[in-house]
């Protein structure tokens, strides 16, 4: 066994030199107490987010509304948003279909970048050759003015004086939102062999 190496003090000293310390150490303390050590809390969960039932009810509402209300087609046309024609004598159920997509989209027509004069011969070409082959639902997409120098859509009130004289043309309204909104137009034709 080996021995230790000796340092000269014995444990009793070593004992008193210790507890020296440790006196002169609190001492110097005086009254100064261990911080108690906070307990470790599991973060609060963020509460969650209420529901809107009232905003959910308002748009159910508002597209009931949209899809079964009976708009004139008469006052539709005094406001000078949308664009609606019905030929006279023809029930406004079939304009109601025609909003609501009852028909598939045959044929498009885009005017954007015509000026007036091409937009009028490009839109009667169209509509005949249409007419002709028999198709009943049509688009015409006018844009929405924001390249014309006032910002004003310039065909969209041109359309509104070139269609309702056109024989082949029975209806037409504004396209709902996914078939270009207050850019487009959806024109219901006649039937082949129905002209006046």
């Amino acid at each position: 066994m080996r021995s230790r190496p000796d340092t000269g003090l014995s444990q009793k000293s070593k004992a008193g030199a210790d507890s020296d310390e440790v006196r002169e150490f609190r001492a110097a303390l005086g009254d100064v107490a261990p911080i108690a050590r906070p307990r470790r809390r599991a973060p609060a969960a963020a509460p969650p987010s209420p529901i809107p039932h009232q905003s959910r009810q308002d748009e159910r509402a508002a597209l009931a509304q949209s899809i079964t209300e009976d708009i004139s087609p008469d006052d539709a046309m005094e406001t000078g948003e949308e664009l609606v024609y019905i030929r006279q004598g023809l029930p406004r159920q079939l304009l109601r279909r025609l909003r609501r997509g009852d028909w598939v989209i045959q044929e498009n027509l885009d005017l954007h970048g015509m000026n007036r004069i091409e937009a009028a011969a490009e839109v009667g070409a169209f509509l005949g050759e249409c007419a002709a082959r028999g198709l009943r639902c049509v688009r015409i997409v006018h844009g929405k003015g924001l390249g014309s120098r006032n910002r004003e859509p310039v065909l969209k009130a041109k359309l509104r004086r070139w269609l309702p004289p056109r024989e082949e043309v029975l209806a037409f309204c504004q396209a709902p939102a996914v078939h270009g909104g207050g850019g487009a137009l959806l024109v219901l034709l006649v039937a082949r062999g129905k002209r006046r």
